[in-house]
């Protein structure tokens, strides 16, 4: 019997843990998709992203091109 009390013990406490979540995930503030849509595109309008040269332009200088003098093509790893 001691052992019935102790499961069911269990699957409450559990029950309780995942009551106590949801009601938590219920007081996260949530938007429309339509809004979320609406100020991301907005945003990407109105912030430039120099990673898209098609859209805003070239970006100068490259952080990401590799050096124009570095090893010459020359070098290899292994």
């Amino acid at each position: 019997m001691a052992r019935n009390q102790t499961v069911s013990e269990t699957k409450l406490r559990k029950i309780l843990e995942s009551n106590i979540k949801l009601k938590q995930q219920l007081d996260i503030s949530r938007i429309p998709v339509s809004e979320a849509s609406r100020s991301l595109i907005e945003y990407c309008q109105t912030n430039t992203d120099l990673m898209i040269p098609s859209i805003w332009g070239n970006r100068h200088p490259d952080p990401f091109a590799e050096p124009a003098n570095g090893c010459g093509g020359s070098c290899l790893v292994m």
